[in-house]
């Protein structure tokens, strides 16, 4: 697994076998169509929107730093951290609506 990448929100490997996917740091819906994009686990990409509105992703929450920085975001970080690098589950609650 040494050669499996590192989840820049979680910093856990992402097996090839683990659930992922990619993140526009700016949301497709906010003008981000063409940005930057990240490999994340589906868990740590399912938290993000789960989390924040497609709004406060955009103006706020547009680097991985200032996602780690997120209150709830840093509480399941120190939580995810502890499991596997395979490791997924169903994110509870609703995906954040956009105003």
């Amino acid at each position: 697994m040494d050669d499996a990448p590192l989840c820049p929100l979680c910093q856990r490997p992402i097996p090839a076998h683990a659930k992922q996917s990619l993140h526009h740091l700016v949301p497709k819906l906010r003008g981000g169509t063409h940005g930057p994009t990240v490999l994340l686990h589906q868990i740590c990409h399912n938290e993000i929107h789960a989390s924040l509105s497609e709004t406060d992703l955009a103006r706020s929450y547009n680097t991985i730093e200032a996602l780690r920085a997120h209150p709830r975001l840093a509480k399941f970080i120190a939580w995810v951290r502890k499991r596997p690098a395979d490791f997924h589950s169903k994110t509870p609650g609703t995906r954040r609506h956009r105003p």
